[in-house]
């Protein structure tokens, strides 16, 4: 694969600042004397913190400031901070030690990113939707989201006394924030722009919905807040919608940028031009595997989709308990009592035909492979019932860095369970893990040109639609724009699903390997439990801890 100057750069970080026994932090005076600063895990922990409190921007008007005064007020105190992670000396420290010091490397370098080039306070209009009305699948919000959001999801209605001063409270925000948008937003990005547009209508009709709500339409003040909500979000899109006119200059970041944000942010130990020979490996692999799959299952019967609410819940519920059965049973993982509680909140529900996006359609077929994916559910309930003992990795790394891990982990399982057997009682539904594993490649591959500026957001949707096989992708086109806007708003994100199935497979092979150099049986649930038990960190971290080794981050460098 090839080898950039980003890519070295990230490599010699990695050998210099993270072996375990040579590594050595340090400072020089006037007089070239070399002092050595502390070698306390503790002293990471406590500055783990401080960046933390400091990531959170200062309030402005009730919102939260991201004014270019700001910004370049607090830029001295985050460089302040940049030196004290440098100046740490983590020589002798354990390899989970270290490792939560390249995560703490890697958010401060998301920052530094975000303030040189992403700017999404300046250039993404999405970045000032306030109001979610579900909680991601993933540790937090997919893509670039502003530090003061109303989560619809955590409220329980009808709303207690307390719960109804924090609701207020929250809606408060989106007012100031909105003014304040339309001072920071000049950024030249049309397609960033134009999309961004849909997200603060959205916001607008969610508020509606709220105000006529049963349990809220009679609450005077509440509802005038609400108002103030909708007024403002309204006016912030029509100002959006003025402005773009005069909006024409690209929204992706560049090769070079790019891959400097791959490998120093998100820990991915690849390049954009890697990415594109992978996702064009994996787009190959699943329409061949697919086709494959169709000749030797030629003579059985084609999936029935269900056609009724009442044919769909029994599926859904048969599906459920062959998913964990089968995860238990075949010893794959752990399986905690929260997993099934977990899965059945998503188990979906019956769409007719006409009304099927992409992954409703095989849903319909068999909800197995998208329950698959939906480990993605079960890692949030560890999170909330067994948050990790590391104060780094108990909450969601920012910036999206766990995209690798959780993203990649919950798509490698889709073919890994379906290689153990899942499937083995309906060799049809093999068909459908391929044709998922195509639409992520070439989704992925879409947005990489996007990124690279070398096709329009619209173009790559079409790469998007014509490679997903049997014309599933050309369904629903909100879908569509959704994803494709999802990764040019947030770099890495649309290819971290191959890209960290990748990663995975990479590890199991190497976890694997040592193994068996020991004399030692390979055991999938072992693997698995110990992947679970590091966190949702970049799988590449996650690889390192498992198996005492960084070679893995050094073989793309050859």
């Amino acid at each position: 694969m090839k080898t950039t100057y980003s890519l070295l750069l990230f490599l010699s970080i990695i050998i210099v600042g993270c072996q375990n026994n040579d590594r050595v932090k340090t400072t020089e005076s006037s007089s070239n004397e070399v002092n050595y600063s502390s070698n306390n895990y503790e002293d990471l922990v406590t500055l783990f913190k401080e960046w933390r409190t400091f990531e959170e921007p200062p309030l402005f008007d009730g919102a939260p400031d991201y004014t270019k005064a700001s910004f370049e007020k607090r830029w001295p105190d985050f460089k302040e901070l940049q030196s004290k992670l440098q100046s740490i000396d983590t020589s002798g420290w354990s390899t989970e030690n270290q490792v939560d010091w390249m995560i703490v490397w890697a958010e401060m370098n998301g920052y530094d990113f975000n303030h040189r080039v992403l700017k999404p306070w300046t250039r993404d209009p999405a970045y000032y939707k306030t109001v979610w009305s579900h909680r991601s699948d993933v540790p937090a919000h997919e893509g670039p989201t502003h530090h003061a959001t109303t989560e619809l999801w955590t409220y329980t209605f009808p709303l207690s006394t307390a719960e109804r001063v924090r609701l207020m409270e929250d809606l408060k925000v989106i007012p100031p924030l909105n003014a304040q948008a339309q001072q920071n937003l000049t950024g030249n990005a049309r397609e960033l722009w134009i999309a961004g547009i849909r997200d603060i209508k959205e916001q607008s009709t969610v508020l509606t919905e709220l105000k006529n709500d049963s349990l809220i339409k009679e609450d005077k003040e509440l509802v005038s807040i609400i108002d103030q909500a909708i007024t403002s979000t309204d006016e912030l899109a029509s100002w959006l919608e003025k402005e773009g006119q005069s909006k024409a200059g690209p929204s992706g970041i560049g090769k070079e940028n790019y891959s400097w944000y791959l490998q120093n942010v998100h820990l991915v130990p690849l390049s954009w031009e890697d990415e594109v020979m992978l996702l064009k490996r994996e787009l190959a692999r699943a329409w061949s595997s697919l086709k494959l799959e169709e000749h030797r299952n030629r003579n059985l019967p084609e999936l029935k989709d269900a056609d009724s609410p009442e044919a769909y819940d029994k599926m859904a519920d048969e599906a459920a308990k062959s998913l964990i059965q089968f995860l238990d049973e075949q010893e794959i993982v752990t399986v905690k009592p929260y997993f099934e509680p977990a899965l059945r909140e998503h188990l979906g529900e019956y769409k007719p035909k006409d009304e099927r996006n992409f992954f409703t359609i095989g849903e319909h077929y068999d909800p197995r492979p998208l329950y698959s994916h939906f480990y993605h559910w079960f890692e949030l309930a560890r999170m909330d019932t067994e948050p990790h003992q590391s104060e780094i990795r108990k909450g969601p790394l920012l910036y999206n860095i766990f995209d690798s891990r959780n993203e990649g982990t919950a798509t490698a399982v889709e073919e890994i369970f379906m290689q153990a057997g899942l499937y083995d009682d309906s060799p049809r539904v093999r068909e459908i893990v391929y044709i998922m594993i195509a639409q992520r490649a070439a989704r992925g591959l879409g947005s990489l040109y996007a990124h690279a500026n070398e096709m329009t957001m619209e173009e790559a949707g079409g790469i998007h639609t014509k490679y997903t096989p049997r014309g599933w992708m050309n369904t629903e086109e909100e879908l569509l724009i959704f994803e494709q806007h999802l990764y040019l708003r947030q770099p890495g994100y649309g290819t971290s699903y191959i890209t960290g199935k990748y990663l995975l497979e990479n590890a199991i092979a190497e976890y694997a390997r040592l193994k068996e150099s020991d004399e030692e049986p390979f055991q999938l649930k072992d693997f698995f439990d110990t992947l679970n038990s590091i966190g949702n960190i970049p799988i590449s971290l996650g690889q390192w801890q498992m198996t005492g080794s960084k070679s893995h981050m050094e073989e793309v460098y050859d």
